[in-house]
């Protein structure tokens, strides 16, 4: 701990190491959003339940509503910003989700992303119903339900494994340039 009560601490989010001095009580989805300004992360609920803040933290997702920013010190953060690649090509989730009609508003998307994308990586050639478990712990107040199955089921399609190359899994992926 530092004066004026910060914490030093240090973060790669996609890819690009950060060092900040965060309050002990500020969340992680507030370092994400104001002190890095990366607002893909959204949040919605501040309780855990939504799933709007879901970011993956050392490759398993997280409620960054529920994550203290000094938690996460020395972790690998992946947001809804790193999910495309750094030349701007979308992620197969991200494609999918916008043919599919997935986005709905919106303010969902990004937890919805994550959370498919972990979900995906554990079970990449899942049923309609074992999709419906995989994203159960997300919310989407539009009720797009159906069309985010669709778009998850038409993401395992793209991302079998002979249809993709290795840099389109739910891993960090390179620096992205300016931010995103």
């Amino acid at each position: 701990m530092t004066q004026n009560n910060l914490n030093n601490i240090t973060v790669t989010v996609n890819g690009k190491e950060h060092s900040l001095s965060v309050e002990p009580r500020m969340l992680l989805s507030d370092v994400l959003r104001d002190e890095l300004g990366l607002t893909g992360t959204h949040v919605g609920c501040e309780h855990g339940i939504c799933g709007a803040c879901t970011v993956m933290m050392d490759e398993r997702p997280v409620r960054s509503c529920l994550v203290f920013g000094v938690q996460a010190n020395q972790a690998k953060i992946l947001t809804v910003e790193g999910l495309s690649n750094a030349d701007g090509t979308l992620h197969p989730l991200q494609e999918a989700f916008r043919e599919k009609h997935g986005l709905q508003c919106g303010f969902c998307t990004p937890g919805f992303l994550i959370s498919a994308c972990h979900f995906l990586e554990e079970n990449p050639h899942p049923s309609r119903e074992e999709i419906r478990e995989g994203i159960s712990g997300n919310l989407c107040r539009c009720t797009g339900y159906q069309n985010i199955v669709d778009a998850v089921e038409m993401a395992a399609e793209m991302l079998s494994k002979d249809k993709i190359s290795e840099t389109d899994q739910c891993t960090v992926q390179a620096e992205h340039p300016a931010g995103i």
